[in-house]
């Protein structure tokens, strides 16, 4: 898994790649706890090149969920591969997470507008 990050003073962007696994799913723990460490309670996870998902991987997103919202932040999952999105909806995940199309729909949700030049 391929893990980049953008951030601003009000967000945070992760953007990954590859599969979401138990092989990934400690890399991704520990980059959203570098952040919710820092302050960053604001998160949005584009998915949008995740091309393999499994019980591990939404385990991991489960309690990702939960670390933040017990940092009183907030995170949302956007541009779902159409695999991911049928995962998440036959698991019913899709009711408690927050999906969007896109990262400027996520951001808005937060108050907020996508920053120029910030991929």
């Amino acid at each position: 898994m391929e893990i980049k990050v953008k951030s601003t003073d009000n967000y945070t962007i992760f953007y990954l790649k590859g599969r979401l696994d138990l092989t990934s799913s400690s890399e991704l723990k520990e980059k959203v706890r570098e952040y919710l460490d820092q302050g960053r309670v604001y998160l949005v996870l584009n998915l949008a090149h995740v091309d393999f998902i499994n019980s591990s991987g939404l385990g991991t997103l489960v309690s990702t969920l939960k670390e933040v919202r017990t940092a009183k932040g907030r995170i949302a999952l956007c541009s779902l591969a159409p695999y991911v999105q049928e995962i998440f909806e036959i698991t019913q995940l899709s009711h408690i997470f927050d999906i969007y199309p896109g990262e400027n729909e996520a951001l808005s949700a937060f108050g907020y507008q996508k920053v120029a030049g910030t991929v």
